[in-house]
C-alpha cells in the first residue's frame, strides 16, 4: 500500500510569501510537492469561510502565508489575518476536525529556506494526522457544514475584525478591553454562532424538540433553550407542531435554500 499523500491548498501573499516561494525554487531547495498554491494580494483576503469550505470538500491540510507582523504591505493587514485565523481555529475545535489541518505562517521574500521548511513539516503533520476523514464521517460533514454557515455570520465578522481596534483603542466610549476579556467574547460568540447553525441545519432535515437538540449538541437543555429562542426573535426558527407535549421546532428556509 502507497503512503498517504496529504492534498495541501497553500495561500501565498503576493508581496513575501509567494517571493519566498519562488526563492526556494531559484535556490533549488528540496521541499514536497503535495501543495496547490494560490496567490493573494495579502493574506487578509483569505477568510476563515474559504479555509473551512476547504477543509469541508476534502483537503487534508490548509496554510495561510503572509508578510511578518510589521511588514505587511497594508500595514495591519496579517495582524486581521491572525485574528481571523484563529477564529477558524475555534471553529475548526468545535467540528471535531484536528485544528493541526490549518497552519498560519509568516514568510518573508528573503526566507525560501524557511518556506521549504515549513511546507516540509506541515507535510510531516498531516502524514501523521492521516486522511480528513470528511467523506467518511457524516457528523463531521455536517459539523463542518455548520462551521461553514457560522463562519458567514455578520457578528463573527464584525468582531473578528475589531479585536485589534478593542484592545488598542477601545470601543464607542473609549473603554479599552484588556485580551483576555477579547478573548472571552470571541470564544463565547464563535460557540453561540456555530450551535446555532448547527441547530438549523438539524431542523432543516425535520422538525426537533429542544430535548432531542440538546442531544445532538452535547450541551444542556437549559443552554440549547436560549440558543432556539435567540433563532426564533431573528425569525430563523419557528415551532413546527406540538407531538403530545413537546414543541418541535423547523428552521424556516430562506431564499430558496
Amino acid at each position: 500500500m502507497s503512503e498517504f499523500e496529504p492534498k495541501i491548498i497553500i495561500f501565498l501573499c503576493n508581496w513575501c510569501s509567494y517571493a519566498g516561494a519562488d526563492l526556494a525554487g531559484v535556490s533549488r531547495y528540496q521541499y514536497p510537492t503535495n501543495a496547490r498554491t494560490v496567490r493573494v494580494m495579502c493574506s487578509t483576503r483569505v477568510s476563515p469561510q474559504i479555509v473551512l469550505e476547504l477543509l469541508k470538500d476534502g483537503a487534508d491540510g490548509v496554510m495561510v502565508t503572509g508578510c511578518h507582523p510589521g511588514d505587511c504591505h497594508y500595514i495591519n493587514g496579517n495582524y486581521y489575518t491572525e485574528r481571523r485565523m484563529e477564529m477558524a481555529h475555534r471553529l475548526l475545535k468545535l467540528t471535531g476536525l484536528e485544528s493541526q489541518r490549518l497552519r498560519l505562517d509568516w514568510v518573508s521574500a528573503s526566507e525560501g529556506e524557511k518556506y521549504a521548511g515549513v511546507v516540509t513539516d506541515f507535510v510531516k503533520e498531516l502524514k501523521g494526522l492521516g486522511p480528513n476523514p470528511v467523506h467518511k464521517d457524516a457528523k463531521l460533514a455536517s459539523r463542518l457544514k455548520a462551521a461553514v454557515d457560522a463562519s458567514k455570520n455578520f457578528r463573527l465578522k464584525v468582531l473578528s475584525s475589531k479585536e485589534i481596534n478593542l484592545i488598542s483603542k477601545g470601543n464607542a466610549y473609549g473603554e479599552k478591553i484588556n485580551q483576555q476579556s477579547v478573548e472571552g467574547i470571541m470564544e463565547q460568540a464563535t460557540e453561540d454562532e456555530f450551535k446555532a447553525s448547527l441547530i438549523l441545519q438539524l431542523t432543516n432535515k425535520k422538525s426537533q424538540s429542544v430535548k432531542e437538540l440538546a442531544k445532538e449538541l452535547g450541551e444542556p437543555t437549559d443552554r440549547t433553550i436560549e440558543h432556539v429562542v435567540s433563532l426564533r426573535s431573528r425569525n430563523l426558527l419557528a415551532l413546527d407542531h406540538i407531538d403530545g407535549a413537546t414543541p418541535k421546532y423547523k428552521a424556516i428556509v430562506t431564499g430558496g435554500a
